[in-house]
């Protein structure tokens, strides 16, 4: 697992801090429905301790991602693995005490949504840091296929998370277990990035990367170079900048999909098979590990393999979720519903890598950062309403969040097709670098 441009260790590094986040986040959310049942939370609360958490993550990225390209990565990646440290335990703390009986309901949920508020808060700082940090030093031709590899992080550690969860639900700790054990996963990877990462000042970076020299495909002067200006270091960068724009839309919405039938998964699986909620906990698991696979799939095989451009990917990532979201609402057993997540997932794993890649294209490498800020900012805002959505639209009915995901998904894929920067400007400006540069 290399990319072009990078030494393997710091890549590695990097990796690793995408993978600790994702894979503890998952293992939360595994675990999260047999928890609120256990503590006798209604679903709903859950879904909005995520809500809660992903304003604060929405609001903050954009913050942190200029502080990247002023201040270097790697220490924005250090805050964001602090604040995600120090939030799972507090989270793993409010879990215990709430299941051993010394807190509440109503006080558990309380400290437990203001435990999590605090990785809404400083944990996005690590993400949009290390994919800048990734985007700043590829080319043109190298970076669908390295934010590619780095965004497969978060496959991998939604395999890792519900595959591991479960042997870390001890007798004494019970369903906090998880989060202890992750909490200090990711203290050991703070330590190794602080450690072992190099020091990236704005200085050092001014003149890696290729994208200094790119052409602006999404603007209207189509070709021209980015100006001095453009380079500049901390420029905010908004989701409604035209170069932008299109794929912020597309991320925000195929996102929201995943959002709302991913949080709504584990109660079907609980309430299809009619599965206590220590007994569905391992077939959540399985399922979820199966959408994981299918994710790394796409992005350590698929993506590579076959050269695709990113609107390839988000055509057919939007076309994949379509089928597989429709299957999860449609599936007589329980097999046939893991197979249907993991088409779904396959789509997830196109699509990400697409509209992320796409994006940082446009802008020129002294906005990386803020365009990774804007990236991290909409994969958070799904989680405002979404989850909220997505369990709200279950209990009304359980097919109902994935017959509308479904719809929604197949909207994407049109537009997709039809946007001109998603597509036909796309496809012309990947013609005139050549067919070595078309990932």
């Amino acid at each position: 697992m290399t990319v072009p441009q990078l030494p393997r260790r710091d890549f590695g590094l990097l990796f690793a801090v995408l993978l600790v986040v994702a894979a503890g986040n998952t293992a939360l959310q595994s675990v999260l429905p047999a928890i609120g049942r256990a503590l006798d939370i209604p679903d709903m609360l859950i879904a909005i301790i995520f809500s809660f958490s992903a304003v604060l993550w929405t609001v903050s990225a954009p913050f942190w991602a200029r502080q990247s390209d002023v201040r270097g990565r790697k220490q924005l990646m250090q805050v964001g693995m602090a604040g995600f440290a120090v939030s799972t335990l507090l989270c793993a703390l409010v879990i215990l005490a709430g299941l051993k009986g010394l807190l509440v309901p109503v006080a558990t949920f309380a400290l437990f949504a203001v435990a999590r508020s605090l990785f809404g808060i400083f944990g996005s700082a690590s993400n949009p840091a290390a994919q800048a940090y990734v985007a700043s030093r590829t080319s043109e031709a190298d970076r669908t296929t390295g934010l590619a590899t780095l965004s497969s992080a978060f496959g991998l550690g939604t395999i890792l998370g519900p595959a591991v969860a479960p042997l870390f639900i001890l007798p004494w700790v019970g369903f906090s277990g998880p989060l202890f054990a992750f909490a200090l996963i990711s203290l050991i990877v703070f330590v190794a990035i602080s450690r072992l990462l190099p020091n990236d000042s704005p200085a050092e970076r001014s003149g890696t990367g290729a994208a200094a020299s790119m052409p602006s495909i999404g603007s209207t002067n189509v070709g021209a170079h980015v100006t001095a200006a453009d380079r500049g270091r901390g420029k905010q960068l908004s989701w409604k900048d035209p170069r932008v724009r299109p794929f912020m839309v597309y991320g925000f919405f195929i996102g929201s999909i995943q959002a709302a039938t991913g949080q709504a998964l584990g109660f079907f699986i609980i309430d299809r098979l009619s599965q206590s909620p220590a007994d569905a906990q391992p077939l959540i698991s399985i399922t979820f590990m199966a959408g994981a696979a299918a994710t790394l799939l796409a992005q350590w095989g698929l993506i590579r393999m076959l050269h695709l451009t990113p609107g390839t990917l988000m055509r057919w990532g939007a076309a994949l979720v379509a089928a597989g979201v429709l299957g999860i609402a449609l599936a007589p057993s329980f097999h046939s519903l893991v197979l249907a997540y993991a088409l779904a997932s396959l789509g997830f794993g196109f699509a990400r890598p697409g509209f992320t890649a796409g994006a940082s294209l446009m802008v020129g490498d002294g906005e990386q950062g803020s365009v990774a800020g804007a990236i991290t900012a909409v994969n958070g805002s799904c989680f405002i309403f979404a989850p909220a959505i997505g369990i709200g639209l279950y209990e009304l009915n359980p097919p109902v969040p994935y017959l509308l995901g479904a719809a929604g998904a197949a909207a994407l894929f049109a537009y997709a097709w039809f946007n001109r920067t998603l597509h036909r400007n796309w496809e012309v400006a990947t013609a005139e670098q050549g067919p070595d540069n078309v990932h």
